[in-house]
Order: C-alpha cells, then structure tokens, then sequence
C-alpha cells in the first residue's frame, strides 16, 4: 500500500507501520516520486488550499484524504466518490487556543502600543492611564468544538466566565446554539469565534453581530477569514467602539492597503494560530494512527466524508 506525504520529516514521525505499506514524500505537485496510480493514501500539504483538490485526478486509486489542518472548507464536498475526506481534528488544539490567550492578553494589556512605543524608543506609560484585565471578563466562545475546548480549558485559570455557543444547543453540557448570540453577544467582554467555515457559518461576524457586542469588547477571530464580513468588520473597527485581535482575514493575505493595518485597536497575525514546532509530530502521529487502521481495515477517525 502506497502513501504519500508532504514532509520527509514525517516519515519518521508516523511511528512503525505494517509492512506492506511504502511511504514517498510528495512536496512538489510537478515532480510525482512514482508512480501515482498506486498510492491509496494521500496526504496533502497543510494550507495547501483547495488547489490541492485538483490533484486527486492524478489519483484514480486513492481511498483516503488525510489533511493536516482542521478545517476541511477548501476539500468538503470536492473529493471524488469512494475517497474518504478526514481532517487533523486535535491536532491543532493546543497551539490554536495558545494564539487565543496570547491574543487576549496582549490586546487587553496593550502590548501592541507598548511594541510601536518601543520603536520609536518612547516611555508610553505616565502612571495614570491603566491597561485592562482579563482577570473577571465574560468570555463567549463562539464554537464549542475540541479547540473552543481548548481555549475554555487554558483560560479558566483567569478566573473568567464562560458562555458557549456552537450550531446545535446542547443544554446537558451548558452550551447554547448559534441562533441565541443576538442574546449573548450585549453581555460578553470577549467573543472568541472558532468555527469552521461553511455555508451556515460565512459571514456569520456581520453589521448585527459586531453591533451587538458591548463598547470596549474585544473580538478574537481564530477561525476563518470569510466567517466575518470584511466590511462591516471594518466599518465597526473604524469608529474605535470595539477591538480585535485577528489571525485570519479575507482576502488572505491581507491587502497592503487594508485600513485594518492601520487601525490602533486591531491585532493582526498573518494565520499562524497552528504553525508551531508542535504541528508535525502532532499531525504525523495522526497520520500513522490513520494509516494503520486503513490497513487493518478498521474504521477511520476525524472522518469529513466517508466514503468506504
């Protein structure tokens, strides 16, 4: 049984594997190390976008698509009939919920100022004007998956409050759905949304939504670019009222002329929320846990599409 995988650092990281299976580094889409009629399992490369889908043409033998991100938006419905889709699921909970809280705190304690003060070698703080706290705040995760999880997890320690909401309620576990943030959204101080992105969830941070949040909240955008209206964000942003801290944008990469480069009240990350040096061990032991179930014909975990 054939695999391919994007890193040669993965072919050590997937731990030992039957012996029928051959493990081949496919980095470069113009440069196949064989030939790609046999290959059963494909892993292609993290963020490689929905281009990546194009490629399955060239694998009429392929049965499993194992991503190494979480979101699976650019595959979800473009795999070929019998190609089961999983994503990397947990993968990315811990070094996304880090980015979250790094996120919070340096936009509530003003690091950005203090950074931009620093390069103009200027003292910023007279010792009248204090920073703000997450120590108390009411906290609205807006997606209770595994890395909302993660994020209430990490941050309870900060003796917050918490209010989750994801698509379906969930009353047993204390978990809203989607349709009551018009409800939450006056009474947070921070709204972290971690969603992925589908049809339900585009533009779910529109003109209502971000009207709705408290003056001085804070938005932490860790999921996708497309989930916020990029006008209205900007429109809402440009008057001061709320913040951000923002990983992701749409377009990506962001426009040299975005007026939210310039804006005071906005922290910007280029998507790095789960580029850590973490990442590959993590995702390749997945990978091998995947790969050794295919072979033994067990079922497939973080499973999208199923589709054998």
């Amino acid at each position: 049984m054939k695999v391919w995988i994007p890193h040669q650092a993965g072919v050590n990281l997937m731990g030992e594997l039957p012996p029928d299976v051959t493990v081949e580094v496919f980095e470069h889409a113009d440069r196949m190390p064989s030939d790609p009629a046999d290959v059963r399992v494909w892993v292609p490369p993290f963020l490689g976008g929905s281009d990546g889908t194009a490629l399955l043409r060239e694998l009429p033998d392929v049965a499993v698509v194992q991503l190494l991100s979480a979101g699976a938006d650019a595959w979800a419905g473009r795999t070929p009939p019998g190609v089961t889709l999983c994503d990397a699921r947990g993968v990315h909970d811990p070094s996304t919920a880090e980015w979250v809280v790094t996120a919070i705190l340096a936009q509530l304690r003003a690091f950005p100022a203090f950074v931009r003060a620093q390069a103009e070698r200027r003292w910023a703080y007279d010792g009248n004007t204090p920073t703000d706290e997450l120590t108390g705040k009411r906290v609205l995760i807006v997606g209770a998956g595994s890395i909302g999880t993660a994020v209430r997890d990490r941050l309870a320690p900060f003796e917050v409050s918490f209010t989750l909401v994801a698509r379906t309620a969930r009353p047993e576990q204390g978990v809203y759905g989607v349709e009551e943030l018009p409800r939450l959204l006056p009474d947070a101080d921070v709204v972290v949304v971690i969603v992925p992105l589908t049809d339900q969830t585009r533009g779910l941070i529109d003109k209502d939504f971000l009207a709705a949040m408290p003056d001085g909240a804070l938005l932490v955008n860790a999921a996708r670019g497309p989930v916020a209206h990029t006008e209205a964000l900007v429109a809402e942003l440009a008057t001061g009222r709320i913040a951000a801290a923002l990983d992701v944008t749409d377009p990506e990469p962001l426009p040299a002329d975005s007026p939210l480069w310039a804006m005071p009240n906005v922290l910007l990350t280029p998507h790095v929320a789960g580029s850590v040096r973490g990442l590959l061990p993590r995702a390749y032991r997945l990978v091998g846990d995947q790969v050794r179930r295919f072979a033994a014909g067990q079922p497939l975990i973080n499973t999208v599409v199923d589709g054998y």
